[in-house]
């Protein structure tokens, strides 16, 4: 399982953003090896995502998708004041859930 966490903070131009985030986020979710989707914003405008995937194989597709690609350039032009990416592999994962 791969998590990515991303972290950014939002520019004042955000015309089209939460589109195309909606439209992004509709089309991972199809994606085979997508897992899970949270998004969280601090008090201080800082935003972290975090994306789960099964594996490298099946991020790829999604990392080359023509309309990530096309979000992705939106993003650095006007969307975000920065953003940071880290893809990590989990080496061990626990669960617990009260019934």
């Amino acid at each position: 399982m791969l998590v990515i966490v991303f972290r950014s903070r939002l520019s004042d131009d955000v015309a089209g953003y939460e589109a195309m985030a909606e439209e992004m986020l509709e089309t991972a979710r199809t994606m085979p090896g997508y897992v899970d989707f949270k998004s969280y914003r601090a008090d201080d405008g800082e935003r972290v995502s975090i994306a789960l995937w099964e594996n490298e194989e099946s991020l790829t597709p999604w990392r080359e998708h023509v309309r990530h690609r096309l979000a992705q350039r939106f993003g650095r032009e006007r969307w975000y004041e920065f953003y940071d990416v880290q893809v990590a592999e989990v080496i061990r994962s626990r669960r617990f859930e009260r019934s």
